[in-house]
């Protein structure tokens, strides 16, 4: 075998025979090792919407729709329609449903799949938590360059030399505050880190309620409490928000129905958390729309998705083929 690149030469572009084999063969074979578990999503691309199911928990991309306008609520239940009846046809059911926060999806999944588990993806539950909590700190930062005492210009005099030590501490602290920030929302933190962290937040005693309260979040996503417990620390949890003003006010996605949902994988261990799959094949289309500047039509757009889930289709079977090379030649 050569280890250069193949030649691209006589290479054509294979989208309108992809889309056929998609709507006949592909999806036959895909649903044979369907797990039972989707995640679906929308991916914007200028004037034209590309709605997503992808199995949660094989990568594979199931159906998708382009749209040449937003998606609507009678989209969404057209779309989640023609999947069910794609799934009865092959004699499947679902098991569960991962979605992003969007308010698109809970009134045509319970319609169309009914009492079927909704699970919300915990990784945009909680990068809203920590956008708010570091949108809090810019403003503590702030409110500290605010109250820095001014100075004439020049070497301060013998009457300013203190106040001067005064604003380069402040300084010095919306600095640390500044290039320490991830220390407030990284899940698990180290002694020394947690000793940087005590340093920099002496004063503020909020931002010391702040961490307290990602730490309380971080404990509700653990696989190894139900839904139940997890209910229960959540209430606490929003008791103990109610209680700080200040941080209450920060910290309203704590009161959002979507971080209860977010919950509902504990009950099921085999229901993913995230809707990484599908996400996965939308960072995919962004990352190939860079390079491939013909992709700006709703037609084309529609056969290189097609020719994308097929190419996705043998990955695994090269993976396992990459693997066996492997341990061959190590012996």
């Amino acid at each position: 075998m050569s280890l250069l690149p193949p030649s691209k030469t006589g290479w054509r572009r294979r989208e309108k025979k992809a889309q056929h084999q998609v709507e006949a063969e592909y999806l036959h074979t895909v649903l044979q090792d369907f797990s039972g578990y989707i995640a679906a999503d929308e991916l914007y691309d200028g004037p034209f919407c590309i709605l997503s199911i992808v199995d949660n928990r094989n990568f594979k991309r199931l159906i998708y729709e382009v749209l040449d306008h937003d998606p609507t609520h009678e989209d969404i239940l057209g779309f989640f329609r023609r999947f069910r009846e794609i799934l009865e046809a092959h004699g499947l059911w679902l098991k569960g449903v991962t979605t992003d926060g969007s308010p698109l999806y809970p009134v045509p999944i319970a319609e169309v799949f009914g009492q079927v588990p909704h699970q919300i993806c915990e990784f945009h539950v909680l990068a809203e938590l920590t956008k708010a909590i570091l949108k809090a700190l810019a403003k503590v930062r702030k409110e500290l360059k605010a109250s820095l005492p001014k100075l004439k210009r020049g070497r301060p005099s013998s009457a300013q030399k203190k106040t001067a030590r005064v604003k380069q501490r402040l300084q010095q602290k919306i600095t640390d505050l500044f290039e320490n920030r991830y220390l407030l929302v990284r899940h698990q933190l180290r002694p020394r880190e947690k000793k940087t962290l005590a340093r920099i937040s002496r004063g503020l005693p909020h931002l010391c309620s702040l961490r307290s309260i990602m730490d309380e979040v971080y404990r509700l996503f653990d696989r190894r409490c139900r839904s139940e417990t997890a209910l229960e620390r959540l209430a606490q949890l929003r008791r103990r928000v109610r209680r700080f003003r200040r941080v209450g006010r920060i910290l309203k996605k704590i009161f959002s129905p979507n971080l209860e949902k977010a919950l509902t994988f504990l009950d099921d261990s085999l229901l993913p958390s995230t809707s990484n799959a599908v996400e996965r094949a939308n960072r995919r289309h962004r990352k190939m729309q860079k390079s491939v500047y013909r992709v700006r039509s709703h037609k084309v757009i529609q056969q290189r998705v097609a020719l994308d889930m097929l190419r996705d289709d043998p990955a695994g079977g090269r993976d396992r083929t990459t693997i066996m090379l492997h341990l061959a030649r190590a012996g």
